[in-house]
């Protein structure tokens, strides 16, 4: 499968709560959770070199339609309601329409 719908997000972690926010949004690889989907083709957890409380999530999609319809699902309304009680400030999302790359990790 190829993604067709992406985007990166920057979080920020209230004061040294980078781990906790890095832990949590790696839940979402695990089974039944919406980055194992198979319409979830990347997501990569990432922190930033210089502040340990700002992660950034990048994740592409098999279509804008699948994304919606996984993340208006439980597990992932569940997730989301833990990372908004660890953030200090909203989130900020970039979207894009993903046009050819390479991930292996």
């Amino acid at each position: 499968m190829i993604a067709t719908y992406g985007f990166n997000a920057t979080l920020t972690a209230r004061t040294g709560m980078g781990d906790q926010l890095v832990d949590l949004l790696l839940t979402g690889l695990d089974e039944g959770s919406p980055g194992a989907s198979e319409h979830c083709v990347v997501y990569l957890v990432s922190r930033s070199a210089s502040a340990p409380d700002v992660v950034h999530v990048t994740e592409g999609w098999t279509s804008e339609e699948d994304h919606h319809r996984i993340f208006a699902g439980e597990a992932a309304r569940a997730i989301v309601a833990q990372i908004e009680g660890l953030l200090a400030t909203e989130s900020e999302y970039t979207d894009y329409v993903p046009v050819r790359g390479k991930a292996a990790f």
